[in-house]
């Protein structure tokens, strides 16, 4: 597989500059940023969720967990939830299951990012399968994610 085609539609149309990097085939987020020689704080990871109201992507950096009660409070949704791998699939359809791009906008997808991404000068991104990362500079992934919701609701992951 390569680049989501959606995902690449959405960066040109919005005039995003990116390079892409490649790196060993991985299957979790701790393992792309090793196999890709990336700071995990860098990566941008997406978690999906779900409840009544539909799904959002929640955006933290790949060292990190979303604390999902602080998020349900944040945004007055009180039943979120992890969406299913099959949900996930239906909906990123041209995305291999666990390499989801953290730009739910390009999918109609309510997206929230969390602010620590804010503390990096690079940020990488999954672009759709596990074998490639996008990279841009920090102003560019701030400019991609202006139309997201922006909080604080990420603490360090358990291991």
């Amino acid at each position: 597989m390569s680049i989501s085609h959606r995902l690449t539609d959405y960066l040109d149309s919005h005039g995003t500059e990116y390079e892409i990097c490649e790196h060993e085939p991985s299957r979790t987020s701790a393992e792309t940023a090793r196999s890709a020689h990336v700071p995990p704080a860098q990566l941008a990871k997406s978690v999906l969720l779900e409840d009544d109201a539909g799904c959002m992507l929640a955006v933290v950096p790949s060292d990190k967990s979303v604390m999902l009660g602080q998020l349900s409070v944040m945004l007055g949704r009180r039943h979120l939830h992890l969406c299913d791998e099959r949900r996930i699939a239906s909906m990123f359809e041209d995305c291999v299951p666990g390499a989801v791009p953290p730009v739910g906008m390009a999918w109609g997808v309510e997206t929230i990012v969390d602010d620590e991404l804010d503390d990096n000068d690079v940020v990488y991104l999954e672009g759709g399968d596990h074998e490639r990362l996008l990279r841009m500079s920090a102003e560019q992934f701030r400019e991609l994610m202006g139309p997201a919701l922006h909080g604080h609701f990420c603490r360090g992951a358990l291991h």
